[in-house]
């Protein structure tokens, strides 16, 4: 949990108000106004911390890609305890997990997926890599594409099978039959998982 609203500077209280905006309503659905409103501050403050709506977007990913960053580094060295504290903080994170939902499958412009692509890269590529696992002899690039798939391969996906869930079966279905998603990705060559 982090900290509570009234402990936060205005710029960060404004800047987590669009991103959680943006989530539901993208940038471009977004106001300067209502972003104002919902930080408590006034358009002229927004105005004055950001400039613009790009130099708030701006911030917004480096926030994401940061706290991404710092929940890998915190986790123990391993793939899998990784890909847990990424999952962990996506699954308690619902403006992040939506801000990146969005900005990877949405057609509004963003850095956001190439900036995710460099973090995943850098740890790949670290002197001590252990996300994903060391060792496994297959290009760097590979690599990267495999850890970003696993990442956040379900968070983009399942509201997907979600909705055609509720398509097919009604708000009435059986909410314990609700089939969940597996990603999974196949080596280049390799026959894919069944």
């Amino acid at each position: 949990m982090g900290p509570r609203r009234e402990d936060l500077t205005a710029k960060a209280r404004i800047r987590n108000a669009a991103l959680a905006l943006y989530a539901d309503a993208g940038e471009d659905g977004t106001s300067m106004r209502r972003i104002a409103d919902e930080a408590g501050v006034t358009v002229g403050l927004v105005v004055h911390h950001y400039g613009t709506k790009d130099r708030l977007r701006e911030a917004i990913e480096e926030y994401v890609v940061q706290t991404l960053a710092e929940t890998i580094d915190a986790a123990p060295r391993s793939t899998a305890a990784r890909d847990d504290a990424v999952a962990d903080l996506l699954a308690s994170a619902p403006a992040i997990r939506g801000y990146v939902r969005r900005s990877i499958l949405g057609t509004e412009r963003n850095q956001l997926l190439a900036r995710l692509t460099n973090l995943g890269a850098q740890q790949i590529n670290s002197p001590e890599p252990t996300w994903p696992a060391p060792g496994v002899d297959i290009e760097a690039s590979t690599r990267v594409v495999q850890l970003m798939v696993r990442a956040f391969g379900r968070i983009l996906l399942q509201p997907v099978v979600d909705d055609m869930w509720d398509h097919l079966e009604g708000t009435d279905g059986p909410t314990e039959q609700r089939p969940t998603l597996v990603v999974r990705i196949a080596e280049a060559g390799a026959p894919a998982p069944g």
